[in-house]
């Protein structure tokens, strides 16, 4: 049919007398181009009337192929539009692009479909994850790591098929992919690492995007964002991106805090030793009111005991778990939890310790037997200084007297009666 079109078209071209050969080709190679023009306009608001249509049904792989089929069919009219008119010109043209008309339309074929099949997948995986389309979606690590290899064997094989289109052989380029594939290897191991990494990664599962991970060998502690073929990202709590190449995940310990069961409440509570009597009420009252709480898990291990005395307060284990795992929800049911036990103390007239030391001080007023012996022995040193003193304030006067009375001052004499009394003395 279309050779009988393209024969159609240059018997026109040839027997129309009216204009030149030049001015009929153009003429055709523009009809053609504007037609494919329209036929493309046309055919896009077909298939989007089809898609508003199909989607008020509950049939939702329709709307999937609708869509993914849009755009790629309007690119295969175009395509087919210019290789028409390029078909036309290589007719009337010697030029060599017009050679690889057939060449380029298989391999522009081939990567249209590629194009239809892509959006294809991507659509399914948007409906398969999607909480709104599906009653059960199915989780997202999965269906993306099975779109990304999907998309992968896609790609390798309209390469590889583009290749025969192209005249190569295809066991050739398979052998030398093997070759290479050896070099490869080995400059860039660190990549394949990380590929092997993401792989494991998809197919243990061990944390999946959105989860809370971290890590007691690394400083990696975050929400995981995205996995990918290289790296994985996590936002941090403190909102910074981290990039952790996947060759990491295959060395380390994970720990998935998102998959926990419940929260834990582990505290020690101290009451004042004078609420010694009281301790076994507070303690079953306590456990009493854990046991009732609607958000603790009763299922779980509860254990309320009086643990140790220490140094200044008598303490209390409290050690149950909550029904929440929400970080917020966690600290709302602690409070309320502690609040109760506070309230407990006190309705049994207990308080709750805080850190205090006694000091005990020896009380004593009279004097000891050792210290009446030693006053004693103060006053008598203190009147045999009073004797001495006086003495020596007698003797002192009496040489002033000599010397007022036998003497003047400065007189040659004094010194004389001086040395004559102390040597008397």
């Amino acid at each position: 049919m279309i050779g009988e079109m393209m024969s159609m078209l240059n018997g026109w071209i040839e027997n129309f007398g009216v204009l030149s050969e030049g001015w009929r080709v153009s003429i055709v190679v523009f009809a053609l181009v504007f037609g494919t023009a329209t036929i493309a306009y046309i055919a896009s608001h077909i298939i989007g009337a089809l898609e508003r249509k199909f989607s008020k049904t509950n049939n939702l792989w329709d709307d999937a192929l609708l869509h993914a089929a849009r755009a790629p069919v309007v690119a295969f009219v175009w395509l087919q539009g210019v290789y028409w008119a390029a078909e036309v010109a290589h007719h009337y043209s010697s030029a060599e692009i017009f050679k690889v008309n057939e060449t380029l339309l298989q391999v522009g074929f081939i990567f249209i479909s590629v194009w239809a099949v892509l959006r294809m997948i991507k659509e399914v995986e948007g409906i398969l994850i999607s909480p709104v389309k599906m009653k059960k979606p199915m989780d997202y690590t999965t269906v993306n790591a099975i779109s990304k290899l999907s998309r992968a064997v896609v790609l390798i094989t309209a390469v590889l098929i583009s290749l025969q289109s192209l005249g190569y052989s295809l066991s050739g380029v398979l052998a030398f992919g093997g070759v290479g594939g050896i070099a490869v290897g080995f400059a860039a191991k660190d990549l394949l690492a990380n590929f092997f990494g993401g792989f494991i990664i998809h197919l243990d599962r061990p944390f999946k995007v959105g989860d809370w991970v971290r890590s007691p060998d690394r400083n990696i502690e975050g929400t995981v964002e995205q996995i990918g073929w290289r790296l994985t990202t996590i936002r941090t709590f403190d909102k910074r991106p981290l990039y952790v190449p996947n060759a990491t995940f295959t060395t380390i310990a994970v720990e998935n805090p998102s998959r926990m069961t419940n929260r834990r409440i582990s505290e020690t509570i101290g009451i004042r030793y004078a609420d010694v009597s009281e301790m076994a009420t507070i303690v079953a009252d306590i456990r009493s009111m854990l046991e009732k709480h609607e958000d603790i898990d009763s299922k779980q291990t509860l254990i309320v005991n009086f643990l140790a005395f220490s140094h200044s307060s008598l303490d209390i284990m409290v050690y149950a778990f909550t029904k929440t795992t929400q970080w917020v929800r966690y600290h709302e049911v602690k409070q309320d939890v502690l609040l109760k036990i506070s309230d407990v103390i006190v309705g049994h007239g207990g308080e709750v310790a805080f850190p205090t030391q006694t000091l005990y001080i020896h009380d004593d007023s009279r004097p000891s037997e050792h210290e009446d012996t030693h006053d004693e022995q103060t006053e008598n040193d203190d009147e045999r200084d009073n004797k001495r003193a006086s003495r020596s304030n007698g003797v002192g006067a009496r040489r002033d007297r000599s010397r007022r009375h036998d003497t003047q001052a400065g007189d040659e004499g004094e010194q004389s009666l001086g040395d004559a009394e102390g040597d008397g003395d």
